[in-house]
């Protein structure tokens, strides 16, 4: 199976209007910055899209957002993304938001092909409407779907020919959990490297769940926030 593709345009091509994607990434760090590029010059439309955050106004999943693309965010924080507010109150947008461990055990659930999970977390509060709860132990749990997506899409520092895959300090974030889920794992990356040539005991994503690979170009790699020390 060739997994190699020339770039981003072609990655996603197959990327219907209506899919659900998973994206990886966390604020700005890790993020497919090729794909969602790609993505928005292709002009896909009502994306169902489970990713940690909805990037900002003008960078990452935002620039899906100012376009009009994205019919509904699965997310945990969306904070930092003032046309994602303005989408949300005027109806525009639909939003399922997530506690951030529970998006991440969705989406290792449905790596795993388990259907579901059981956590504490959302029990008696607004998260926790319309779902089963059990009780184990004495301590009430609320049944979780895994997630059921279409397309993962996931950054990654070093990968080669086969789908191997390396991620690079804390870009690594949800990259790895959603490279697993997707029924299609798309992983751009920077460096792509012959089979062989990565060390087999640093990998963190084994090519078996990574369909398409591609060598990205012209990372921005933005800052979300700037924290100094004064001096």
């Amino acid at each position: 199976m060739n997994k190699i593709y020339k770039n981003a345009e072609e990655a996603v091509a197959d990327i219907k209007d209506g899919s659900t994607l998973m994206l990886g990434g966390f604020g700005l760090c890790g993020i497919p910055e090729n794909c969602i590029a790609a993505l928005v010059k292709k002009g896909t439309k009502n994306l169902v899209c489970i990713s940690n955050n909805a990037g900002v106004d003008d960078f990452g999943i935002g620039l899906m957002l100012q376009q009009k693309q994205v019919k509904k965010m699965i997310s945990s924080y969306v904070g930092e993304n003032a046309e994602f507010e303005r989408q949300l109150l005027s109806g525009e947008l639909e939003v399922e938001l997530v506690p951030q461990g529970t998006l991440a055990t969705r989406c290792m659930a449905s790596g795993y092909g388990m259907p579901a999970i059981y956590t504490p977390a959302g029990v008696g509060t607004e998260v926790a409407e319309g779902k089963e709860i059990r009780n184990f132990n004495g301590k009430d749990y609320l049944l979780e779907m895994a997630f059921d997506a279409d397309f993962a899409i996931v950054k990654a520092w070093k990968g080669d020919e086969h789908g191997n895959l390396v991620y690079k300090d804390t870009a690594r974030n949800f990259n790895p959990l959603m490279a697993m889920a997707g029924k299609i794992t798309i992983a751009e990356v920077e460096e792509l490297v012959p089979a062989g040539e990565l060390d087999p005991n640093n990998i963190h994503t084994p090519g078996i769940y990574v369909h398409r690979i591609f060598k990205g170009v012209n990372y921005e790699k933005r800052i979300e926030q700037r924290t100094v020390r004064k001096k």
